[in-house]
């Protein structure tokens, strides 16, 4: 909180509200004829929200029944007796629309891709699982030839012969082997491209190649790794090959007006889900793209706050000189404005492959003997994790397999003996599978998770037949030992890799459940708190940003989620069956799929769109595609 309301706080313990409001103004007396002229008019109009239920996360109150907010920011939170004491003068309204709501902290999305969620959710969905839209439900895919006849039917559809179809979810652990071939028999002359389940792998029919211009030489001109996960042959492209042919293929799956549409209905999708911040680790390294994702997020109108992470592995592939690369990663502060942001001092890299493709990288072998894949070559990643390192950002590190967590943690011991920092933060980022002696090493070195508990609902009975087994399958996400080790961890959805729903995600924590309905690694379940502090204090503490979010305590910012039901009464298996009412993002009242509440957020909140504190300063914009 700020000094004068820190001293407005301490003269309420010493002299009652009314002397409060005195050594406020004297302290004013001391400051700017502005802050003077402040004081003469009295401090300004408060609203107090009374609710059935606070949940605060607050140790020393856990639970309360009012919030008075101040240009958004909570000034007090407590009965409303107390509340009303602490006001003392200060004028105020009790505003009852959650009186008979429960209020937890606003929900963070710790790491999720809106452009990516954009193009899929605005593509032809053919999953592997149903996705509720706004629009309605998709339902899953049943099979290959399911697959085939829907997609058949979806590009038959489209009156215009030469528009492409550009599909998303297909899954070849589920449903086969999918090429080029396949997409060839619904049709030769329209483009098709098939973007996986991972988002790590496309694959195109001929006439998308053709279109694309992707040929023969130019793949065998690739870099190594890049040509080593390409089959010009299968006419399909995975990890550094996707990287490698991005920039053929942007202008066949997504035009202007699909990318704006998209984006505004994962606006709409995660703030009907509670959300109130969120974070992308890494996206496309190009302005105009940029600068369309600004055209709707930037707006002041937003419902929350976004920023954007440095991608490490582009600006290291783009940059020789080491400080070249970190005076450029600063440089992308400009590209944001209004409710984007650059994550300050934050930098996203990559270890090994996608765990929706089976291409993480394992101690041990897959049952069928493939090769996981690295997304960036060792000294690629040594150099990026040094150069970052040294300039002191925190570095967040997609890795999914325990031998791509060897490296990291390797390389993670190897610059904390040269160059110690303290609080560092490092982030292992999804954490699919790893191995008990690894989470001892993750608390040793003081680094942190973000985990993608997804995985278990919707692979871990597949992967157990396919891939890893059933012990590795049932293990993954290991939260629970990560919560006996005393390591922090937080919760993700890294849309559209899962749903980017808070409650649902907390539901696939505690219960582990997956689609046959039994428990997947028992042990490794969490408690609801736990999975309630995953998506909002712990997540706010992986983007340091928990002196500014994710509880409600006095001089926070007021971001909360309003639900139906107090997520840690309920019964467990039910969480996800909470309804989400809206939000509160800043003093800003949202109910989820209605109109703002405009005249009386406006005349509450004056000047709040302005927010521009440093510790909110984020957001990024980087390479290519920064992938999940």
């Amino acid at each position: 909180m700020d000094e004068f309301t820190r001293r407005t706080f301490l003269a309420l313990g010493l002299a009652g509200a009314s002397g409060a409001l005195q050594a406020g103004r004297a302290f004013a007396l001391d400051q700017s004829l502005t802050d003077i002229g402040q004081a003469v008019v009295g401090p300004p109009m408060a609203r107090v929200f009374v609710a059935r239920e606070i949940v605060t996360l607050d140790p020393d109150r856990p639970s309360t029944e009012a919030i008075a907010v101040v240009n958004g920011r909570i000034l007090w939170a407590g009965d409303l007796d107390e509340v009303v004491r602490v006001l003392g003068d200060q004028p105020y309204e009790v505003d009852q629309t959650f009186a008979d709501h429960v209020i937890v902290p606003g929900f963070i999305a710790q790491h999720d891709h809106p452009v990516l969620a954009a193009l899929t959710m605005s593509s032809v969905i053919l999953s592997i699982e149903d996705w509720a839209l706004p629009g309605g439900t998709i339902p899953a895919v049943k099979d290959k030839a399911d697959f085939i006849t829907r997609l058949t039917e979806a590009a038959n559809a489209i009156a215009d012969p030469e528009q492409p179809v550009l599909t998303w979810g297909y899954h070849s652990a589920f449903f086969g082997p999918l090429t080029g071939a396949d997409l060839d028999k619904i049709s030769a002359t329209r483009p098709i491209i098939t973007w996986a389940r991972s988002c790590h792998e496309m694959i195109m029919n001929t006439a998308a190649m053709q279109k694309a211009g992707i040929t023969k030489v130019m793949v065998d001109a690739f870099p190594p790794t890049a040509k080593e996960q390409s089959s010009f042959d299968e006419q399909r492209f995975w990890e550094q090959g996707l990287f490698a042919i991005l920039p053929n293929v942007s202008s066949l799956v997504a035009s202007p007006a699909q990318l704006k549409a998209g984006l505004e209905l994962t606006r709409d999708y995660m703030q009907a889900k509670g959300i109130t911040i969120g974070n992308e680790p890494g996206g496309i390294l190009a302005k105009p793209v940029q600068d369309a994702v600004n055209a709707v997020f930037s707006s002041p109108d937003m419902p929350f706050r976004w920023s954007f992470m440095v991608d490490g592995k582009s600006m290291v592939a783009a940059y020789a000189d080491d400080a070249q690369v970190i005076e450029e990663s600063q440089k992308l502060a400009t590209w944001y404005g209004g409710m984007t942001s650059l994550a300050p001092m934050q930098v996203k890299l990559f270890a090994d492959g996608a765990i929706y493709s089976q291409l993480m990288q394992l101690r041990d072998p897959y049952l069928d003997d493939h090769d996981g894949a690295w997304m960036m070559d060792e000294a690629v990643f040594e150099r990026a994790f040094r150069v970052y390192w040294d300039a002191g950002f925190q570095i967040h590190i997609h890795v999914n397999g325990d031998a791509g967590l060897d490296r990291v943690l390797n390389s993670l011991e190897t610059n904390l003996r040269r160059n110690p920092r303290y609080d560092h933060r490092t982030v292992m980022v999804h954490f699919a599978v790893s191995q008990p002696d690894q989470v001892a090493r993750i608390r040793d070195l003081g680094a942190i998770v973000s985990g993608n508990p997804y995985y278990v609902a919707a692979l871990a009975d597949q992967y157990a037949k396919v891939g890893l087994g059933p012990e590795r399958a049932d293990e993954m996400v290991r939260l629970g030992d990560l919560s006996r080790a005393g390591i922090s961890w937080s919760l993700h959805s890294d849309m559209p890799m899962a749903p980017a729903d808070p409650l649902f995600l907390m539901w696939c924590a505690v219960n582990r459940i997956t689609p046959s309905g039994r428990v997947a690694g028992p042990d490794q379940r969490i408690t609801v708190e736990e999975a309630l502090r995953g998506v909002t204090i712990n997540a706010a503490y992986s983007l340091k940003l928990e002196d500014e979010i994710g509880t409600i305590q006095p001089g926070k910012r007021a971001n909360l989620t309003i639900l139906s039901e107090n997520p840690l009464s309920v019964d467990p298996d039910k969480l996800r069956e909470i309804a989400v009412w809206g939000t509160m993002m800043e003093g800003r009242v949202l109910p989820a799929g209605q109109p703002e509440r405009k005249a009386e957020n406006d005349a509450f909140g004056a000047g709040e769109a302005q927010f521009a504190d440093a510790a909110l300063k984020h957001a990024f914009k980087v390479t290519h595609v920064g992938m999940p």
